[in-house]
């Protein structure tokens, strides 16, 4: 005890140091680690369905190609009937990433494992010059 109460600072090193090397880990298990390019490849690849949980104004302003709407308070209900089967990927937006991180929790709960939220939004996207259609 005596040997950390004289060396406080290296223990607070310590812990720092070890904090800074699980942090990515941390921040990765939140969900929203998902790139417009990584977007992009599980759709080409792996058919990836993009559902756009924005409400409709947003969505109607401007959306990833080819994205379903199902705004983020009907969800849960409206999933199973666009997405009917649950080992393809899906891929949620919304305007920031915000709504879409939450909407990964209520897919992963209706049984959707390849849930992932795009970090970044459409915001992201449009940065990535990437293409965005009106409707």
């Amino acid at each position: 005890m005596k040997f950390i109460i004289d060396n406080w600072y290296l223990v607070f090193v310590a812990l720092a140091s070890g904090g800074m090397l699980l942090w990515p880990t941390f921040k990765s298990a939140s969900g929203g680690s998902l790139t417009p390019a990584g977007a992009v490849q599980l759709i080409n690849r792996e058919k990836a369905v993009v559902i756009d949980v924005c409400e409709a104004d947003e969505f109607a302003a401007g959306h990833v190609g080819g994205a379903k709407h199902i705004p983020l308070n009907q969800l849960e209900e409206r999933l199973p009937a666009v997405v009917k089967n649950k080992a393809l990927p899906v891929v949620l937006v919304c305007a920031s990433g915000a709504r879409s991180n939450r909407a990964v929790g209520i897919a992963k709960k209706l049984g959707y494992e390849n849930a992932q939220s795009m970090a970044g939004g459409l915001k992201a996207w449009r940065e990535a010059s990437l293409p965005v259609e009106k409707a």
